[in-house]
């Protein structure tokens, strides 16, 4: 689907996405604005005054309701509210490392909190579409250096990726038992992971490291130099969201089902490989290698497969990953100088475009 014909889709359509505050959803949010979108987003408040979410002023252009996904009464309330046409689920507890210092937090928010927007999904009168975004990581990984199907087996060693294997477990017996024989309904999950862009300020992310380093001054550490990652564009991901509920729209049985979305094999680079090219865009700055003793796990070789993303919805990612690096480094430079970040978000939206 072009899209170019995506205004059209989502034009005064009603849009609820839960975790507009967070990296992605703040981005998606915008997008769905520009679109034509009445967004409105459910999430708790942004836990700093940098977020990109603070940084657009989103909250004066979207309506926003502060909540908490742990709470049924919440998420009922503002679906039965807005009655929304569309759905995404983005809202979660993203951080790897966090999950260890909180296991029970994670999972009482990946795992509870899905539960209860499923809940308010199965009671709703006006849903048409639902995207519910997990993460690569719900894969049981097996450090295979080929990609993984959206059939693959489920898993995860750490309390984040369990928690997202469970909340995949969570939607096949939701759609199973109630959603799969809801009339003009459709919905789908989405797995994509390693988004990086301008806006991220998360503690632990590689690109909000190197960031707040080159600032200061200082050099970029790096605990895990030789891990691979399939590093894509927020837009990129983004942009597959947004096929995929045009497409639960126009066909709902067709394109209800599983689907992950990530970037072609070219852009599996090594951690050391996307702090070299992120210094280098950068101009000037150095990298470390600092290996933390007893650190917990990480996974050393994760990327997925997205022949079914491209096949089926027509989505490809168009940026490889030296404009993805340009693009990230661009937003964060520009900002920093002074740049509006309205302006400079909107700009790399439309250049996503093609506008």
């Amino acid at each position: 689907m072009e899209m170019k014909t995506w205004r059209h889709v989502f034009q005064d359509k009603k849009v609820l996405v839960f975790g507009d505050t967070g990296f992605k959803g703040s981005w998606l949010s915008l997008w769905l604005h520009e679109l034509g979108a009445a967004v409105c987003g459910f999430a708790l408040p942004p836990d700093r005054d940098d977020s990109h979410y603070s940084l657009l002023k989103l909250g004066s252009i979207i309506r926003h309701v502060d909540g908490d996904i742990r709470d049924l009464q919440q998420v009922q309330g503002i679906v039965d509210a807005f009655k929304p046409e569309i759905l995404f689920h983005l809202a979660a507890q993203a951080i790897v490392r966090v999950s260890y210092q909180e296991p029970k937090y994670t999972f009482d928010t990946n795992v509870g909190g899905s539960v209860n927007i499923l809940e308010a999904v199965r009671h709703s009168g006006s849903l048409k579409a639902v995207v519910y975004i997990t993460s690569d990581k719900c894969y049981r990984n097996n450090e295979w250096v080929w990609g993984y199907r959206e059939n693959d087996t489920l898993g995860g060693r750490d309390p984040y990726s369990a928690s997202k294997a469970a909340a995949e477990m969570v939607f096949g017996a939701y759609l199973n038992s109630f959603l799969a024989a809801t009339k003009d309904f459709g919905i789908a999950r989405a797995r994509a992971g390693n988004v990086i862009g301008g806006g991220d300020w998360a503690v632990d992310r590689i690109i909000p490291d190197c960031i707040r380093a080159l600032k200061k001054g200082t050099p970029v550490l790096i605990r895990n130099p030789h891990s691979t990652r399939p590093w894509q564009h927020v837009l990129a991901p983004l942009s597959g969201y947004l096929t995929l509920a045009a497409k639960l729209l126009e066909d709902p049985k067709k394109f209800s089902g599983s689907y992950n979305f990530g970037p072609r094999v070219e852009s599996i680079k090594t951690v050391k490989e996307l702090v070299d090219q992120v210094i280098s865009g950068w101009g000037h700055g150095e990298a470390r290698i600092s290996p933390q003793v007893d650190a917990p796990h990480e996974d050393g070789i994760l990327h997925l497969n997205c022949d079914k993303a491209s096949q089926l919805l027509g989505w490809y990612p168009l940026w490889d990953f030296d404009r993805t690096i340009l693009e990230t480094v661009k937003w964060y430079k520009q900002v920093s100088t002074g740049q509006s970040t309205m302006s400079v978000t909107k700009e790399q939206i439309a250049s996503y475009m093609g506008d």
